[in-house]
């Protein structure tokens, strides 16, 4: 028990003096974590859009697919971009292995199905008076696009919110596509494997702290969202 307790006070002390190493991983999480959760709700909000307010063929099993998309492992996700570029792959002449765009491409395609399904059940779910209201209006189509993501910002903003909070605690994707390049591309969760395997608990637990207290916040920001919608 003494090195967990001996661990926890070394780990504030690094959190109150920000400690350099410790403040770099949550830098680079917070970064790649905000941009590709930008990435995914610029492409995902459409496609969600789509798939949860219009009837088409093939709906049901993109919806499907979608769903089961939400349940891939990160490690999986992290091998795929791997194969993809790699110096082998197709994308490999770019570079892009080990680098911080390489991590936000990897964890784009982590939320992306995130912000599809939870905004697509959003439209799906839509009050339909809403709808006949809006008609009512005689307003274009896309006047009733825009009013109806309007009417649905708080609900559309949690699923936002879930998809950060996936983004920020995956370790596979980091992992094999960051490479764990301390000052570089080391993220919260990947630091907190590396010092762990090394028995260096203080920044680990520093690091674990800080991630928790970031989860934390969000699921604050999560339930005042769900208490507004």
């Amino acid at each position: 028990m003494d090195f967990i307790t001996e661990g926890f006070l070394q780990a504030l002390k690094l959190i109150i003096h920000l400690d350099p190493e410790t403040m770099s991983a949550v830098l680079v999480t917070i970064k790649t974590s905000s941009i590709s959760v930008v990435i995914a709700l610029s492409i995902g909000l459409p496609l969600g859009f789509m798939l949860g307010y219009f009837d088409f063929f093939m709906k049901k099993p993109l919806k499907l697919c979608v769903d089961t998309l939400l349940a891939m492992p990160t490690v999986v996700i992290g091998l795929i971009i791997y194969a993809l570029i790699s110096y082998r792959g197709p994308l490999g002449e770019y570079g892009l292995l080990y680098t911080l765009p390489g991590i936000i491409i990897g964890q784009s395609v982590l939320a992306l199905p995130i912000i599809i399904s939870l905004s697509a059940s959003a439209i799906e779910n839509i009050d339909k008076k809403l709808s006949l209201t809006l008609k009512s209006f005689g307003l274009t189509p896309l006047q009733m696009i825009s009013s109806t993501i309007f009417e649905l910002r708080y609900i559309l903003l949690a699923s936002v919110i879930v998809a950060y909070s996936r983004v920020i605690s995956e370790i596979g994707v980091g992992m094999m596509v960051g490479g764990n390049i301390k000052w570089h591309t080391r993220t919260i969760t990947t630091a907190i494997s590396l010092e762990t395997s090394k028995g260096e608990f203080a920044l680990a637990i520093a690091l674990g702290i800080l991630l928790v207290g970031m989860a934390l916040l969000i699921n604050i920001i999560l339930y005042f969202l769900k208490s507004r919608a």
